[in-house]
């Protein structure tokens, strides 16, 4: 089932000449994980926020395009709407904790609090999602108290606490190391597992290379192309742009090591893989 559909999708901010987004095309299934990559300003972010509605109605500026999510033609209702079904989680977990609470446990309440979702339904809510992202035995401490991944998996708790139909990320592990990265998108990947939609825009390719089911590229808030993580790294043109691709990747590029689709390994695992299968046949 479609959840997500972006047709020809071009917004410019106010007072600025050039658009942030100029025609940009993608649809997502349901239980996907999307990730977006580019450069900076290539339009991540802005993207990011079209698909919650901060775009246009927050930022106002110049629209046009079609973008439904969960159902809602974005364009048409409002932001708290839209919010009821997507939930966004911003680059740093500082700008998305309250700052009112002092236990994990209540942090995740807050939002729910502010709904008026009934005592019993908190209760149930609070305990499934921070069993979910593991941090259960982390409730009664203070929120600012956690580890950088801890807090930015506090940080989605809250927002999958509000039962959102699809979670987008914009740069959710830009200020953490590589241990909170992995705590986050081990996290994400179980969600994904779990039927819950998810898109992320992310500068760590190799992390999206191994997780994610198809990878959006932009550029100069054009879409360059969207696909399996191993068709879209095998492009010739993404260093050119600017676009980053796995370590892992250049290697086997240098290497030889393609694919019988013309494509090359994008994790280690897959480069083990076919570097044995190498040695095999050199062995032979």
């Amino acid at each position: 089932m479609t959840v997500i559909e972006v047709e020809n999708l071009r917004y410019r901010y106010p007072q600025q000449a050039e658009p942030a987004l100029d025609g940009v095309s993608f649809s997502v299934q349901q239980g996907e994980f999307i990730g977006i990559i580019g450069p900076n300003r290539s339009g991540k972010s802005t993207l990011c926020q079209a698909l919650v509605g901060l775009v246009p109605h927050f930022y106002k500026g110049a629209i046009g395009g079609k973008v439904m999510v969960a159902g809602l033609d974005v364009h048409q209702h409002q932001v708290w709407e839209v919010c009821q079904r997507v939930g966004l989680v911003f680059q740093s977990p500082f700008t998305q904790m309250s700052g009112a609470k002092f236990t994990v446990y209540d942090e995740v309440a807050f939002g729910l609090e502010n709904q008026g979702v009934a005592r019993d339904e908190m209760v149930r809510r609070i305990e499934r999602v921070l069993r979910l992202l593991g941090l259960w035995e982390y409730r009664d401490r203070n929120p600012f108290a956690l580890s950088g991944g801890q807090m930015q998996r506090l940080a989605i708790a809250s927002v999958l606490a509000l039962e959102p139909e699809v979670l987008v990320l914009d740069e959710p592990t830009s200020q953490l190391d590589p241990a909170g990265t992995s705590e986050v998108f081990a996290a994400v990947s179980d969600l994904c597992r779990q039927g819950m939609t998810v898109v992320m825009a992310e500068h760590k390719v190799d992390r999206i290379a191994a997780r994610a089911d198809r990878v959006l590229v932009l550029h100069e808030g054009k879409s360059i192309a969207f696909g399996p993580p191993r068709q879209v790294f095998a492009r010739e043109d993404l260093p050119a742009l600017g676009v980053a691709i796995p370590p892992v990747t250049e290697v086997c590029r240098r290497l030889g090591w393609q694919l019988p689709d013309g494509t090359y390994p994008v994790t280690v695992a897959e480069a083990v893989q076919m570097g044995g299968a190498a040695r095999g046949n050199h062995n032979s």
